[in-house]
């Protein structure tokens, strides 16, 4: 069944959630390097201490992409996988720039990019999911824009703090810059503040509210299995 069309602004609201993602990444690409220098870190371990990026991706993408095609639930296909990855995102990044050790840091590097990357896959292919065809282009245009808006402002994050006031030399007890603290809380709170929320469907409520038997229940009330998701931001 061919999905119903979407006005631009639904579109963007649908991609918001991008912008949390992409922020997420921006900010591992451009700060995590410094963090483990601050922590004690070997120049020569540096690129090994990145490949929880690669490694997540190979890994976690493909299986989770597989697992949301899969997926039937009263919280949709892909909403569940938004939502946990978000919500993992968010922890990882609240508590990243306050590590401790060497460890502690490249451990939750790694659960931060799996989690990214939990949440990346079903997202791509939320587009042809909610999307007809001729507005396929359209939905990941959205998608890029707002992985460059994300992306410039999470390596513009410390600068725009020392912008604002904020001592650059100001550092933890783990000798991290302050700068750096309070960009990864704003990624934090923007991943979590733009997370499809996993609510049920109107159509999963009016179905189970009827006591017939499910494929009954399905036949008369269901139209498309992922148009009924409700967002954190919006209402589609």
């Amino acid at each position: 069944m061919t999905p119903p069309r979407l006005s631009i602004w639904q579109i963007v609201q649908m991609n918001i959630g991008f912008l949390g993602l992409q922020f997420s990444f921006g900010l591992q690409q451009s700060n995590m390097s410094p963090i483990y220098s601050y922590l004690g870190a070997d120049e020569a371990a540096l690129p090994l201490l990145a490949l929880a990026g690669p490694v997540t991706g190979l890994l976690v993408q493909p299986i989770v992409g597989a697992m949301s095609d899969r997926t039937t639930s009263r919280w949709g296909r892909r909403t569940p996988y938004f939502f946990i990855g978000a919500m993992l995102c968010s922890l990882c990044l609240l508590v990243m720039p306050y590590s401790s050790a060497l460890w502690m840091a490249a451990s939750l590097l790694w659960i931060l990019d799996a989690a990214n990357n939990i949440t990346m896959e079903p997202y791509r292919a939320y587009v042809s999911d909610r999307l007809p065809k001729d507005q396929h282009a359209l939905g990941y245009l959205t998608q890029s824009a707002f992985t460059g808006l994300a992306q410039t402002l999470s390596y513009l994050a410390p600068s725009i703090m020392v912008w604002m006031g904020m001592n650059k030399d100001a550092v933890g007890g783990n000798h991290i810059p302050q700068i750096t603290q309070v960009a990864f809380i704003i990624g934090a709170l923007l991943s979590a503040s733009t997370a499809p929320m996993p609510l049920p469907s109107h159509s999963y409520l009016f179905c189970h509210s009827r006591r017939r038997p499910w494929t009954q229940r399905t036949a008369k009330t269901t139209r498309h299995p992922v148009l009924h998701t409700t967002y954190g931001v919006s209402l589609l």
